[in-house]
């Protein structure tokens, strides 16, 4: 296959949410993109549609950003349509509300496996691919970290905050190893944001429950999340790296 042109970027998660408004928001920006998906083929394939309906290239693979295998299999199938030059890691789940006493082992364990693990193995593999020391293209990484790094959600999902505290030291970490090898690594922390997260969790209702804590007076949209991780991935952010962008609405 010839390699595109354009800037080739992954995005994990891409099927839904936040992932698939980034998708799309960089297919327009010119964005060859390959998206990640976990089960939700026919969310991933609807996102490909659209990017190719508009003439965009896009490329859905499906596999588990916990598992080491399948994240090489991922990055694989992105160099082939051309050398990697960005990498959103969006992938997530807080699969719980409630206090951490009452939240089973095994889901405080998959929260931290799909959101920190994750995040390092796919940061890790793109490290390699991006680092010009290393031969690649140099580029541009963008961890979807949360403002629940920084706020604990105390009684709604302290593992989940946890663990993306933990993708805000990635950032900050891997921003300092690669910065004299091409790869900018920064990360955005939306708020509460109106995606599936939530009722995949049990919790459909949580948002509006919730949205009087929010000094703007409403939860976010995808769309309002996507310009800001796709201005990290640009040449207008070129001087940043290390840096966390809170999307929040004041919260």
């Amino acid at each position: 296959m010839t390699p595109s042109p354009r800037p080739v970027t992954v995005v994990t998660g891409g099927g839904r949410g936040i992932g698939a408004a980034t998708a799309l928001h960089l297919a327009d920006l010119g964005h060859a993109v390959v998206l990640s998906y976990l089960e939700d083929r026919a969310a991933a394939e609807q996102v490909v549609a659209a990017v190719r309906a508009a003439d965009g290239h896009a490329l859905a693979v499906p596999g588990d950003v916990a598992d080491a295998d399948a994240v090489d299999a991922l990055f694989a199938a992105a160099a082939e349509v051309g050398a990697v030059t960005g990498l959103v890691n969006n992938a997530g789940l807080t699969a719980h509300v409630g206090d951490l006493a009452d939240t089973p082992v095994e889901v405080v364990r998959r929260v931290v496996e799909v959101n920190l693990l994750g995040a390092l193995l796919c940061a890790r593999r793109a490290a390699q691919v991006m680092s010009t020391t290393r031969g690649g293209p140099g580029g541009a990484i963008v961890n979807v970290s949360s403002a629940a790094a920084t706020l604990g959600s105390a009684h709604e999902y302290v593992h989940y905050a946890a663990a993306k505290a933990g993708v805000e030291a990635l950032t900050v970490g891997l921003a300092k190893e690669l910065a004299g090898q091409g790869v900018r690594v920064n990360a955005v922390a939306p708020g509460m944001v109106r995606t599936g997260i939530h009722a995949a969790a049990g919790d459909a209702d949580r948002l509006e429950r919730v949205v009087s804590r929010i000094p703007m007076g409403r939860v976010g949209e995808p769309g309002e999340i996507a310009p800001a991780i796709a201005w990290l991935l640009g040449p207008a952010a070129g001087y940043v790296t290390g840096a966390s962008i809170r999307v929040a609405g004041g919260l």
